[in-house]
C-alpha cells in the first residue's frame, strides 16, 4: 500500500470512528457506549466485520481474510470493544489464575510477568504492539516507571487509551498512536523493548509482523510476547479440530489462526534469539485459564469476581444476548449488535473448547532478543 493509500484509509477511518462513536468516548463503556453509537453507522460496522465469515474456510475464504486484515480488524473493534469492557475490562487478555487469586490481581500479575520476562527497567522506551484501550499499558508503567507507545489501528480504542491514561495521571508515560505492526513507521533501532499481548494474531503473516518488530528494536533489545496460536495437538485436516479454530477465528476476528511451529519459525527467520519458548496454559492449574467463559462456579475465587464472572459465564452471555436483543428491537441499541454477540459467544465455545483440549493457547510465551552484532535488513 503506497503512502497515499495509507493515508486516505487512516482518514477515512477516522472519519468513520468520529461518525460511529461521536465525541467524548472515554467518558462512556460497556452498555452505555453502545446504546450511544450512532445507529447507521452501526449497522455498517457489524457488515464490514462480518461479510467475510459466511461459514466458508477453504483457501479461498482464507486468503480473502488475509487481505483485508486491516479493514477487518479496524472494523471488529468498533463492534466489540464496548462488550469487551463490559464483561472483561480495560485489558483484553487471559491469563493463569492461582487459588485464591481475584480476577483483576491475576490479570494484572500476568502483566507484570510479562514485564519482567522482557525485562523492563525504568526509563526504557517501551512499544505495545496492538495496545487495546491501554490496560496492559498503564498496569507496566505503574509497574516499572517506563515509557510506553501503544501501536493500535482503531481510531476508537486509540482515543479510549488516552483518556484512560489522562484519567490515571500517566499522559506523562503513555503515548498513543494509529499504526499498522505490519508496517511500523518508527526509525529503525528505536526501542529499547517490544511487547504484545494476544494482538498479533490479527496479523496475515507473522513472519512480516515480527520483522518489522525486529526493525524498531535496538540491538540487544527483547522482544516478549504473548501469542495466540494453535497447539501441536491442533490437526488442520480434522474436522472436529478446524471448527474449534474458526470459532475463535470468527469471533476473535482473526484471518488464520497459526500453529506454534509457524510463530516459531518466524522469530527465529527474522533473526531473533529465542530465549524462552513456553505455553504458560499447559499445566495442571487447579483454575484453568479459560475458567470464566465455563459458567463452572466451582472456579470462582471470590465475591468481587462474582460481577464479572456472571457477566462472561455462559449463562451471562446468553443474559447478554436477550438485554441486547430486546435492546435492539426497541432502538435502544444499533441493528446488528446481536449479531455481534452471536460471534462472540461462537468465540467462547471455541476458546473453552481449544482450552479443555490443548489444541489452543493464548498464552504461548516467546521472550527473543535482537542480537547485538546484527545487521539491519
Amino acid at each position: 500500500m503506497s503512502a497515499e493509500e495509507t493515508t486516505e484509509l487512516r482518514q477515512r477511518q477516522a472519519n468513520f470512528s468520529k461518525e460511529l462513536h461521536g465525541d467524548h468516548v472515554g467518558e462512556r463503556t460497556g452498555m452505555s457506549a453502545l446504546i450511544s453509537k450512532d445507529k447507521t453507522a452501526q449497522q455498517e460496522a457489524v457488515a464490514k466485520y462480518l461479510r467475510l465469515w459466511d461459514g466458508k474456510t477453504d483457501k479461498d475464504a482464507e486468503q480473502k481474510r488475509l487481505e483485508d486484515y486491516n479493514e477487518s480488524t479496524h472494523s471488529y473493534y468498533n463492534v466489540v470493544t464496548d462488550f469487551y469492557e463490559y464483561g472483561w475490562g480495560s485489558s483484553f487478555h487471559f491469563c493463569r489464575f492461582y487459588k485464591g487469586e481475584n480476577f483483576q490481581a491475576a490479570m494484572a500479575r500476568h502483566e507484570h510477568y510479562l514485564a519482567h520476562m522482557a525485562d523492563i527497567k525504568e526509563g526504557d522506551l517501551v512499544l505495545d504492539v496492538g495496545c487495546g484501550v491501554g490496560g496492559p499499558a498503564r498496569e507496566i508503567a505503574r509497574f516499572t516507571n517506563c515509557n510506553i507507545i501503544g501501536l493500535n489501528n482503531n481510531d476508537y480504542q486509540i482515543e479510549k487509551a488516552k483518556w484512560y491514561a489522562k484519567n490515571a495521571g500517566l499522559q506523562d508515560h503513555l503515548q498513543f498512536v494509529k499504526g499498522d505492526f505490519m508496517n511500523l513507521e518508527f526509525e529503525p533501532n528505536t526501542f529499547d523493548k517490544v511487547y504484545a499481548i494476544e494482538a498479533t494474531c490479527h496479523a496475515p503473516s507473522l513472519e512480516k509482523c515480527y520483522e518489522q518488530i525486529y526493525k524498531v528494536l535496538k540491538p540487544g533489545g527483547t522482544f516478549a510476547v504473548y501469542e495466540w496460536v494453535m497447539t501441536d495437538k491442533y490437526d488442520e485436516n480434522n474436522e472436529e479440530h478446524r471448527k474449534v479454530c474458526y470459532e475463535i477465528e470468527l469471533g476473535d476476528g482473526i484471518p488464520k489462526m497459526f500453529t506454534v511451529d509457524v510463530a516459531r519459525d518466524a522469530l527465529k527467520n527474522c533473526g531473533f534469539e529465542v530465549v524462552v519458548d513456553k505455553d504458560l496454559a499447559d499445566n495442571n492449574d487447579q483454575v484453568p485459564w479459560y475458567y470464566p467463559l465455563t459458567g463452572e462456579w466451582k472456579y470462582v475465587q471470590t465475591l468481587s469476581d462474582i460481577g464479572t464472572f456472571f457477566r462472561t459465564s455462559y449463562f451471562g452471555r446468553k443474559f447478554t444476548n436477550l438485554m441486547v436483543s430486546t435492546m435492539e428491537k426497541v432502538g435502544l441499541a444499533p441493528q446488528g449488535s446481536v449479531k455481534v454477540t452471536a460471534a462472540l459467544e461462537e468465540a467462547a465455545v471455541g476458546l473453552v473448547a481449544g482450552g479443555r483440549t490443548k489444541l489452543f493457547t493464548p498464552m504461548m510465551l516467546f521472550v527473543a532478543r535482537k542480537p547485538l552484532d546484527t545487521t539491519e535488513n
